[in-house]
């Protein structure tokens, strides 16, 4: 089918007082196991390729936005294209070309002036154009590149009160906050702040994300829907764990073998079904 825009997702996910899942895709495997996914779960969701993802490409963007947008019109599934952590403004400005209905432009690393001025000017580039733009308030931490974070430490996590001026002085479409969650986890032990997902609910107009999923327990995401008021959840890391543990058993069992296919497809295998239990946590 069509794709769908990221925006749209979002907003009928909140509406119904649910969850919309999404996936971060590094290969045309990825795309692939994250659309059977879908597809088995009966669910719409978002592919997302990264900043980071990009680079692994050479630094172009064309080939995988290709493959990935490919795959998500040859499914049935509602499915969307998000282009996420996006720092540089040049990759900003080749997701309206490329058929990214969404972007997350990621400022968090600047000071709070400076966050507030690039996130703004983003903003105001991507509606001129239809594009949905995301935004981060806070330190999830843990991305690849940087100094290992406490997700619990004094002055991680988000700022109701700052984050209800953030979204006014910039005008982003959603924001991803820090709540207790890390990027890269791969075991799930993350403990959520309910009590500030809430706050920031009623002081937030816009849908809240959830970066650092892959770390968080199933009964965490569930209440963080369901009782909190996060929207957009992301998970990346357990994708991988998933596709990584299933090509290792493989190899490990299958010591001579040398075709790729036949390892990359119980990769991609396990990482549709792990699609799909995320899904069903979304409500």
């Amino acid at each position: 089918m069509p794709l769908v825009s990221t925006g749209e997702l979002v907003s009928a996910a909140q509406a119904q007082g649910r969850g919309i899942a999404a996936f971060n895709v590094i290969t045309l495997e990825h795309a692939e196991a994250i659309a059977a996914g879908a597809e088995r779960a009966g669910a719409a969701a978002v592919l997302q390729i990264s900043e980071n993802a990009v680079k692994f490409h050479g630094g172009r963007l064309s080939a995988i936005a290709a493959a990935a947008a490919a795959v998500a019109r040859a499914s049935s599934a509602p499915l969307a294209l998000h282009l996420d952590h996006v720092e540089s403004v040049e990759l900003l400005h080749q997701a309206h070309t490329e058929g990214f209905g969404s972007v997350m432009f990621d400022a968090s690393k600047l000071s709070y002036e400076e966050n507030v001025r690039a996130t703004a000017e983003a903003v105001t580039w991507g509606h001129e154009r239809g594009i949905w733009i995301e935004a981060e308030l806070g330190k999830v931490g843990g991305k690849e590149g940087e100094a290992p974070l406490d997700a619990h430490a004094p002055g991680v996590r988000t700022d109701p009160a700052e984050a209800a001026a953030y979204v006014r002085d910039t005008g982003v479409d959603a924001l991803a906050v820090a709540v207790g969650s890390s990027h890269a986890m791969t075991e799930r032990t993350a403990a959520l702040d309910h009590e500030l997902i809430g706050r920031l609910r009623d002081a937030v107009p816009v849908p809240l994300v959830l970066h650092g999923s892959s770390g968080v327990p199933d009964e965490e995401i569930r209440r963080a829907v369901a009782s909190s008021g996060m929207v957009k959840i992301n998970v990346g890391t357990a994708l991988n764990t998933a596709f990584t543990g299933a090509v290792r058993a493989y190899l490990a069992e299958n010591t001579t073998g040398v075709d790729p296919r036949k390892y990359i497809a119980p990769g991609r295998e396990a990482v549709a079904a792990t699609v799909a239990g995320f899904l069903a946590l979304m409500g």
